[in-house]
């Protein structure tokens, strides 16, 4: 057994950060630009879709690409793509280049996640659920600073100034030319080595299905909510609590904050006692406090998101390692179906979300889009691979 490389884990992680911090620029501008360019919900959505759709579909086919020919450097190529994405981004004059930027970011991402999922897994020495777990808590703690840096940096200062955060996508870049090099060293020293590849649980066709379509349930019920959350709580807020913007943006970030840190126990608790268990607590055990957050006070709600963010975010590392011990011979499609996958319905339901709330108001969406938790018991019928 090849032993864990933390060097490499933290690395990947590092850049996964700055992928995710850049990616969030769009939403956290969502409240600039639906003024600015006086945008529906719905356009809102629109964007999300343009930015999540390109990686949802784009992902599986990159990653099994990745696993047929493995191209070391890929990952330097898709920061580069975020890097461009980012200045797009801050060049838009138009509802049109926003949809560029938007899918520009979008392809960026599709490349980075099943690759670097990928490496993580290999520095890993048997520790999946470590290694993803780290590797998802990078991105998530991105993510969380994106709110930050709308409120310090964005709101203040405008549109434009998300180009300066194109610098950090270069840093990622010279990071990860390094990567590739470990991972041609990696890979020649396994092939000497003569390290035998893992093999899957023996299940029948129809049986791989039903689980991939109960995890891709499993994935709708957490990334609808999550990608609802994260595009329009600050406008919840708002509407609710008659809040300021950069305040909702303070607390939109408490959030992810919460998200990012239940990352990170999901996986080494699913190495302990399995992944099933934790994808059971995760999904179902966040369910209660999600369906009464819209309900409460202010000080409550900030409360309850906390915890439906830890408890919630949990999940996913466990459904990634699951999925990829299904097929561990196709580690790069399994990851980029359960990104792209995750990605995609995330990004359809925020859209669909955003366009009832033109109708009917942000209050009441936030009322009734957490019953969607509800998916969360289908974990039952997933197979017991432990």
């Amino acid at each position: 057994m090849i032993s864990t490389s933390y060097a490499v884990i933290l690395a990947v992680s590092g850049t996964h950060l700055i992928n995710d911090l850049i990616q969030f620029l769009l939403p956290a501008l969502y409240p600039v630009l639906k003024v600015e360019y006086a945008l529906s919900y719905f356009q809102l959505g629109l964007l999300t879709l343009a930015q999540q759709i390109t990686a949802c579909i784009l992902q599986p086919i990159l990653g099994l690409y990745g696993d047929l020919r493995p191209r070391p450097y890929s990952l330097a190529v898709s920061m580069a793509a975020v890097a461009l994405g980012v200045v797009l981004l801050a060049t838009a004059g138009s509802f049109a280049g926003l949809l560029l930027a938007s899918a520009t970011l979008g392809f960026g991402s599709a490349l980075f996640h099943p690759e670097a999922s990928r490496v993580c897994r290999m520095a890993s020495g048997g520790r999946f659920g470590f290694a993803q777990s780290s590797f998802q808590v990078g991105g998530n703690a991105g993510t969380a600073l994106g709110p930050l840096a709308a409120a310090l940096i964005v709101l203040p200062f405008g549109q434009a100034t998300t180009a300066w955060f194109g610098l950090l996508a270069v840093v990622a870049v010279m990071i990860l030319m390094w990567i590739a090099r470990w991972f041609t060293n990696h890979q020649r020293m396994t092939q000497s080595s003569g390290v035998r590849p893992t093999i899957g649980p023996r299940l029948s066709r129809a049986r791989l299905l039903v689980a991939f379509a109960v995890l891709g349930a499993l994935l709708l019920s957490k990334f609808v909510y999550i990608e609802t959350f994260k595009s329009y709580y600050a406008f919840f807020l708002i509407e609710k609590y008659g809040m300021e913007v950069a305040h909702a943006q303070g607390l939109l970030f408490v959030f992810l904050a919460a998200v990012a840190l239940g990352t990170f126990f999901g996986g080494p608790v699913g190495d302990r006692i399995g992944r099933k268990k934790v994808i059971w607590g995760s999904i179902v055990g966040a369910l209660p406090f999600a369906v009464v957050l819209p309900h409460t006070s202010l000080w409550a709600a900030i409360g309850l998101s906390i915890v439906v963010g830890l408890v919630l975010s949990s999940a996913f590392s466990a459904i990634v390692v699951f999925a990829q011990e299904l097929l561990p011979q196709k580690v790069g499609m399994v990851s980029g179906f359960v990104f792209g996958f995750a990605f995609g319905v995330g990004a359809l339901g925020a859209a669909g979300l955003g366009a009832l709330a033109d109708q009917l108001g942000m209050e009441h969406v936030f009322g009734y889009f957490s019953l969607i938790l509800c998916l969360g018991f289908l974990t039952a019928l997933l197979p017991n691979l432990d």
